[in-house]
């Protein structure tokens, strides 16, 4: 699971249904189907809270292990992608948890002169790069759950419906924090893009 691919179409409903039918029975093409339609939802949710490529494809994977032994618990007639970005939100949560207590362990134990420092020179990126680089990192400041609504809405386009059934809020506090995260950024990114905010 190296690769996160693009998003895939979402399955009909009695598709969907005999997908985890599968899953439930041990079927690996079944298990497999699921995760290549999910695989990038999922990772968008464990990136959005990790920040970290490496930390969020752990996340995916221990989010898709749970999804195999829990496939059972899902109640057909509920949005399963709603339900299984729930668990990746607490899968990624949890493996945060765990590792920042390490970190910060490893911070307070590890001298300074033994922490390697890069020196690559990103003189070549390009302006777009710049951009998109700068863009990334200003929706890395938002406040956490701003972060999270702005990230499934714009990079997993799900409805805020979706969103508030996955975050557990309503519609109303989904949309809310959609446009404090969108005035932020654009506060934040008026300098960059040399407009007025």
């Amino acid at each position: 699971m190296t690769d996160v691919p693009t998003n895939r179409p979402e399955p009909e409903p009695a598709d969907l249904a005999a997908l985890l039918e599968g899953v439930q029975r041990g079927d690996r093409e079944a298990f497999m189907a699921v995760i290549r339609l999910y695989q990038r939802k999922v990772f968008v949710m464990a990136y959005s809270i990790l920040r970290d490529r490496e930390d969020a494809l752990d996340a995916v994977q221990e989010t898709f292990l749970r999804l195999h032994q829990k496939a059972g618990l899902y109640r057909p007639g509920h949005s399963f992608q709603g339900w299984l970005l729930q668990m990746a939100k607490n899968v990624s949560i949890d493996h945060y948890r765990k590792h920042r207590k390490r970190r910060q362990e490893w911070e307070t134990t590890t001298p300074l002169d033994d922490i390697p420092v890069a020196t690559e020179d990103r003189a070549g990126d390009s302006p777009q790069a710049d951009l998109r680089s700068a863009f990334t990192r200003t929706v890395d400041t938002l406040a956490e759950r701003q972060r999270l609504v702005f990230v499934l809405r714009h990079y997993d386009e799900l409805p805020f419906s979706e969103i508030s059934e996955t975050m557990r809020i309503s519609v109303g506090t989904a949309k809310s924090l959609h446009f404090k995260a969108v005035q932020n950024l654009r506060k934040k990114l008026a300098p960059v893009l040399g407009i007025q905010a």
